[in-house]
């Protein structure tokens, strides 16, 4: 556990404290959440990930539970939000909310994990922790892997600026990035203007100006994902989608 004093985190994410890097995470996906779970769900857009009632576990207990008995690796962790970014991109209907949070976090990290580090656990374990069926775990295994169309990779540098955007993102306030405290706060002041405070203000704009990756046209991610809509640009957008269903 960590105190709520201002933190200074180092300016590459792979020295970074992994608990710190799970509360940041935690933090941009339970406001995700907290957005996405005003939507009204439709039938057409229930997937595997969906759990049938709230798992009675917060994100950030759960990340915790994963690292302390997966000994999953920073890459992993930030790769999850990636996965996010094109999975909205690729089935427009899906939505991380409190049913399926959950479900896609346990899913990636063991794609993840299993694909692109030399050490990793067996789906029983991976299972155990997430706590559900191994058997649902191999399904859904196979339903990420088609969702992101078997695109694991993402380069270092766009890791690194997901985790300089959880920062400048992050609502509590309390993390700083190492040497680069100014920079962050000009680049804040620049886009002041046509940022939201919070996920449900994001309901005011059709899209917004900003993103959880800044410079992500120029990022080179493998393939085309590299022009896919981030994580904040899809709330905006489910936001806009629900907002013109509403009878007037």
């Amino acid at each position: 556990m960590h105190s709520s004093t201002r933190v200074t985190l180092p300016a590459a994410f792979e020295v970074a404290e992994i608990d710190y890097l799970a509360l940041l995470i935690a933090n941009m996906l339970e406001r995700l959440i907290v957005h996405n779970d005003k939507i009204p769900l439709l039938p057409e857009s229930l997937t595997r990930f969906h759990s049938r009632t709230v798992p009675n576990i917060s994100v950030l207990d759960y990340l915790r539970r994963i690292i302390k008995w997966t000994k999953v690796e920073k890459s992993c962790l930030l790769l999850t939000l990636h996965y996010v970014d094109q999975i909205c991109a690729r089935i427009p209907l899906f939505t991380l909310s409190s049913l399926t949070c959950h479900r896609f976090i346990i899913s990636s990290i063991t794609v993840c994990s299993k694909g692109l580090c030399d050490s990793f656990c067996t789906n029983a374990l991976y299972a155990r922790v997430g706590g559900i069926p191994v058997t649902e775990l191999n399904v859904l295994e196979r339903e990420f892997l088609r969702a992101i169309d078997w695109r694991l990779m993402c380069t270092r540098e766009v890791l690194q600026e997901y985790y300089i955007n959880l920062i400048r993102t992050d609502s509590s306030g309390r993390f700083g990035l190492e040497g680069a405290e100014s920079e962050v706060e000009d680049s804040d002041m620049e886009s002041v203007s046509s940022r939201s405070a919070s996920p449900t203000d994001v309901q005011v704009r059709h899209r917004p100006s900003f993103s959880l990756l800044g410079t992500r046209e120029s990022s080179s991610v493998l393939g085309d994902t590299a022009t896919l809509p981030t994580i904040e640009q899809n709330m905006a957008f489910a936001a806009l989608q629900h907002s013109l269903k509403k009878p007037p």
